[in-house]
């Protein structure tokens, strides 16, 4: 999680939203990570989950991450959800809460909670993830 906060920080440097994301292995070894690069793109789908997806589908040839995580500094959005799931990743470990910063009006049940196959975790590094999106927002405003 910590280097998917250095990359959200990335992100803030360059006026993205500040999330980062990173893929790895049974084994914990890094294979691909990625920060937020809607604007700088001018591409909607350019979420740093979509990005990472990518980047790790094309660097091991194939469509499906099993057996792999994915750390995010943000609950993934609907978009990066569905990316995830098809994808077959079924570890999934976030930092900060969407809801905590008004995108929703109230929590929205993740697909995640209801399947037994799957293990999603929310919370690491809460406050720090929080503090980064909390910031960027207020900066924009």
């Amino acid at each position: 999680m910590k280097f998917a906060i250095d990359l959200a920080e990335r992100a803030k440097k360059i006026n993205e939203v500040p999330v980062g994301c990173v893929i790895s292995d049974r084994d914990d070894n890094l294979i691909s990570y990625a920060f937020n690069s809607t604007i700088k793109s001018h591409d909607p789908t350019g979420h740093a989950e979509i990005i990472a997806i990518r980047k790790a589908c094309k660097k091991l040839k194939t469509n499906k991450l099993l057996d792999f995580s994915i750390y995010i500094t943000l609950e993934p959005c609907k978009m990066c959800e569905a990316a995830i799931i098809n994808v077959g990743i079924k570890k999934i470990f976030f930092g900060a809460y969407s809801n905590n910063f008004n995108i929703y009006k109230k929590k929205l049940s993740n697909y995640y909670s209801g399947k037994k196959d799957y293990q999603c975790f929310g919370g690491f590094e809460e406050e720090r993830c929080s503090k980064l999106l909390l910031e960027f927002f207020k900066k924009m405003r």
